[in-house]
C-alpha cells in the first residue's frame, strides 16, 4: 500500500465518527501530527518541540536536519523510538513462560522461588523466606506461576497492556515501571500477609501496567470508560469472597503503577529525566523501607 508523503494533507476522517491513526486504522485518536496533521495513536507519537509528530515526519526531519528533536526521535515520555516497540514485552513474556515450563518439569522449584515471609518447608529444617535473608524471592516470585489459567491470564494482560505502554514510554522506562510495580506488590504482600503465606505470579506488575494505562489515557484525553471498566472488573476479582488471591500484590502494584505513570507522562520536558527516574527511585525506596521494616519485625 502506498503511503501518503509526510507533507501532504492528512486523510479526512468520517464525519460520523472519530479520527483513526493513519498507521493503525483500528485505533481511535484525538492527536494529530504537528507537521502533516495526520491522526496518530500513542504508539506512533514522537515527541517534538511543539506537540507530537508521526514517524514519517520524524524520518524526513532526521534526513534533512529540521531540528535537534527530529534527529533524535523520542516517544511521548521521552524514550527512544524503537524499531520493535514490543521487544521488552516479548522478553518478559518469554521469561515467564520459561519459568513456568521449568516448574512443570521440577515442581520443587516453587518452594525455592515463591514469595514467603518465613516458614519451614521441611519438618525439622531451617526456616526459609525473605525474613531469613532470601530477598531474591521478591524478584523470582514475579515470574513464577503454577496454574495454566494463572499464567494465561497474566500473559494476556502483559501483551495487551505492555505493548502500547512500551511504545509510549520507551524500553528503559517501561522496564522500570514493570519491575518496580512487581516489587511493590511483593512488598505489600510481605508486609500485610501472614508470614507463612506463599505468594506467586506477575499480577503485581500487570496491575502496575494497568494503573499506568489509566494515567496515560487520561493524559491523552481518551475515553476512560473502557479502562475503568477493566479496572473495576479486576478489582472485583481481586476481592472476591472465595479468596485464594493475594490482593496485597494487586493493590501494591496498582498504586506503584499509578505513581510511576504520573511521573512518566506528566514530567515537564526541561526536567523530564529527573522527575521520571526520581519518581521511580522514590517508589523503589519506599518498597525497600517496607521490606526492611517487615524483616525487622519478624526477626
Amino acid at each position: 500500500m502506498d503511503q501518503q508523503p509526510p507533507g501532504a494533507p492528512g486523510p479526512t476522517p468520517p464525519v460520523d465518527g472519530p479520527a483513526v491513526c493513519y498507521r493503525h486504522p483500528d485505533r481511535e485518536t484525538a492527536v494529530r501530527c504537528t507537521r502533516c496533521d495526520r491522526p496518530i495513536c500513542p504508539e506512533c507519537m514522537v515527541s517534538a518541540s511543539v506537540g507530537f509528530q508521526c514517524p514519517d515526519c520524524v524520518r524526513q526531519g532526521s534526513g534533512t536536519g529540521h531540528s535537534a528533536t527530529a534527529s533524535r526521535p523520542r516517544t511521548l515520555a521521552g524514550g527512544t523510538v524503537a524499531a520493535d516497540p514490543r521487544l521488552v514485552t516479548k522478553i518478559l513474556l518469554g521469561i515467564n513462560v520459561a519459568v513456568f515450563v521449568a516448574v512443570l518439569s521440577k515442581s520443587a522449584l516453587v518452594d525455592d522461588l515463591v514469595l514467603l515471609g518465613r516458614a519451614n518447608f521441611y519438618y525439622g529444617g531451617p526456616p526459609e523466606g525473605i525474613a531469613e535473608g532470601q530477598w531474591y524471592r521478591l524478584v523470582t516470585s514475579m515470574f513464577l506461576h503454577q496454574e495454566v489459567w494463572h499464567i494465561a491470564f497474566n500473559m494476556l494482560g502483559l501483551w495487551w497492556l505492555g505493548g502500547p505502554l512500551e511504545a509510549v514510554l520507551g524500553r528503559v522506562r517501561y522496564l522500570a515501571l514493570y519491575l518496580i510495580s512487581g516489587l511493590a506488590g511483593g512488598a505489600l504482600t510481605y508486609w500485610l500477609a501472614p508470614e507463612n503465606q506463599p505468594s506467586l505470579g506477575a499480577s503485581g506488575a500487570i496491575f502496575g501496567l494497568l494503573g499506568a494505562t489509566v494515567v496515560l489515557m487520561r493524559r491523552l484525553n481518551y475515553d476512560m470508560r473502557p479502562v475503568f471498566t477493566l479496572l473495576v472488573l479486576n478489582l472485583i476479582i481481586t476481592f472476591n469472597p472465595w479468596g485464594g488471591i493475594a490482593w496485597q500484590a494487586h493493590v501494591g502494584g496498582l498504586v506503584a503503577g499509578v505513581l510511576i505513570g504520573i511521573g512518566m507522562v506528566h514530567a515537564p520536558r526541561e526536567r523530564r529525566n529527573l522527575v521520571q527516574f526520581g519518581t521511580c527511585a522514590v517508589t523503589l525506596a519506599v518498597v525497600l523501607l517496607i521490606v526492611a521494616a517487615r524483616t525487622a519485625a519478624l526477626t
